[in-house]
């Protein structure tokens, strides 16, 4: 009766398109649409039934359709993303992460399955993992400097904090290890894996310290500078001919500047490693 008695403002599809053009089947009777009403917009073409009660406007995100198919949440690096979240372009795949419960099949096509109980509490019919649980999956699912890069991108983004990171009960020893090393200070997740890659080598590194009236990237010992280029950094012109009149003006203050590409740090790291070491046995990180 209660069903009968509330009438929805907007048409069935317009209303899934406002929830991101996705709701489960008791929704849209608890916001007052009849099981008539929802079999006449989707007799109409308006509206797509999906598995396991799902209903979905016409267009909607394709990730999220996978994961209510497969009754679960989008997770991990999928959910990163969608989240606006910094990950590594080699670390995405081209399979949907999808958290789903314990009981479920332990397949799925097209689709990496997550099981782990996660440590956030979520609404039934949520569609993707909330932060915390997001961050919980990319660790058992990523390479420590990749996950890492991924918190930290997190923090950045302001959808978390370094002190509520290290507050959450982490039931994984990685997860423990990650919330003890994550920062704020890194400008991207290039940055992170860079910094993170430098750490065994016991040399002191600042970041996003101001010299010239410019943050630089990464600052060893006094004097050697470090840029880290994202892997669009330079499809602008005008922003490397920026970049070089700045790395001139810190070479004529007496700084020594390196500059790594994207390819450099994630698959060079040899080079990128040689270079800095071969500068540091030449002191050039000391102070004159």
């Amino acid at each position: 009766m209660g069903h009968a008695l509330r009438m929805p403002l907007l048409r069935l599809s317009d209303w899934l398109t406002a929830r991101s053009g996705l709701a489960h089947r008791s929704q849209a009777l608890d916001a007052g649409y009849t099981e008539y009403a929802i079999r006449q917009e989707v007799a109409g073409g308006h509206v797509v039934r999906l598995s396991r009660g799902w209903l979905s406007a016409r267009r909607s995100d394709p990730l999220l359709r996978l994961a209510a198919g497969a009754g679960g949440r989008l997770t991990c690096v999928s959910a990163a993303r969608t989240l606006g979240l910094w990950v590594p372009d080699h670390e995405t795949g081209s399979r949907a992460h999808v958290r789903v419960p314990s009981s479920s099949a332990r397949h799925g096509t097209g689709l990496v399955l997550h099981w782990s109980t996660p440590p956030a509490p979520v609404a039934r019919y949520a569609l993707i993992d909330p932060m915390i649980d997001v961050l919980e999956a990319v660790d058992r699912c990523l390479p420590f400097e990749s996950a890492l890069a991924v918190w930290e991108s997190a923090v950045r983004s302001g959808a978390t904090s370094v002190a509520a990171l290290r507050r959450v009960m982490w039931r994984s020893r990685s997860a423990q290890r990650l919330a003890a090393r994550v920062g704020a200070l890194s400008d991207s997740g290039l940055e992170t894996i860079f910094i993170d890659r430098l750490r065994p080598y016991g040399l002191v590194v600042r970041q996003q310290v101001w010299i010239d009236d410019r943050p630089v990237d990464a600052l060893i010992g006094e004097r050697l500078i470090v840029q880290i280029d994202g892997f669009t950094h330079h499809a602008d012109a005008a922003q490397r001919r920026t970049d070089i009149r700045a790395d001139a003006r810190l070479v004529l203050l007496g700084y020594t500047v390196l500059r790594f590409d994207y390819q450099q740090v994630l698959f060079d790291w040899a080079h990128v490693e040689a270079t800095i070491m071969s500068a540091v046995a030449q002191g050039l990180h000391l102070a004159a």
